[in-house]
């Protein structure tokens, strides 16, 4: 599990391209029959991939990282399957997750074990850990029942659905917060006006995007803007204090988990466009 550090905003009005992608890029999520994990010290956030194919992948790593004696014995977990249908056993109970769906693993759950039912079509399964102070029972959502809402205008080339898993209303967590947005045809931006909210970090997963097709993730503090270009199935750590918005050369969608002081979806700062530099 490698290992990122939490940044300041006046350190990082100082990086240049390269480093900025190596504190908050995450490049590879997905390695054939491998998980892959990064550990950020905001929020104790941890994002990763688990790609069954022709083999079971199971949720562990270097304990020492975490201090305890099992991967989610102080933490809980996440898992949106971007790939073919799939399974996950907790604990040798076994869910199946189709395309898009999420499972949520309470904390105190001692196996994870991600497999694909097709190894011609495997699964990947996109990761979001968080701790935990409380245990929450093991659940699912589907895409069809996760709450869903349309946002934005074809005018403003960003319409899109937001659906919600894990929040105050759906899956119940101690703070883990995780849901997916789906730009329709012909719009590319995502949460512009932007907003920060100081009391939690959030990470994005860009996905579904053509191979040629590249999203300019937009980060820093509303005055002092940086970007991160990026490519599909790739994410990217937001800390509390900077934007988090991005615009691509063609559709695509998101994943977006949080992590922090409160669940409630709409807890932000709005950014208005004229403070924006």
């Amino acid at each position: 599990m490698e290992r990122r550090y939490a940044s300041h905003p006046n350190e990082v009005k100082a990086f240049e391209t390269e480093r900025l992608r190596e504190e908050f890029l995450v490049p590879k999520l997905f390695t054939p029959n491998r998980l892959e994990l990064v550990l950020t010290h905001e929020d104790r956030f941890i994002i990763g991939g688990a790609a069954p194919v022709d083999q079971e992948v199971k949720l562990e790593t270097d304990l020492k990282e975490l201090g305890v004696s099992f991967f989610l014995e102080r933490r809980e977990l996440g898992a949106i399957n971007v790939g073919g249908p799939g399974l996950v056993a907790v604990d040798s109970k076994e869910y199946e997750l189709n395309p898009k769906d999420c499972l949520y693993v309470g904390q105190g759950s001692k196996e994870v074990i991600f497999k694909s039912k097709d190894a011609a079509n495997p699964a990947r399964f996109y990761l979001n850990s968080a701790p935990a102070h409380q245990a929450f029972p093991t659940a699912i959502t589907t895409l069809n029942d996760a709450e869903s809402g349309a946002l934005g205008s074809i005018q403003n080339s960003n319409e899109r659905t937001i659906h919600r898993f894990i929040h105050e209303t759906g899956i119940q967590s101690a703070q883990l917060v995780m849901g997916m947005t789906q730009l329709k045809t012909g719009n590319m931006w995502n949460t512009m006006p932007a907003h920060v909210h100081p009391r939690r970090m959030e990470a994005y997963m860009y996905f579904d995007l053509p191979e040629d097709a590249v999203v300019f993730h937009l980060m820093g503090e509303p005055g002092e803007t940086r970007h991160i270009v990026m490519r599909n199935e790739q994410a990217v750590i937001s800390p509390s204090w900077s934007i988090h918005s991005g615009v691509g050369t063609s559709n695509y969608t998101f994943i977006w988990g949080m992590a922090g002081d409160n669940k409630a979806y709409a807890d932000m700062d709005s950014v208005a466009m004229k403070d924006l530099k």
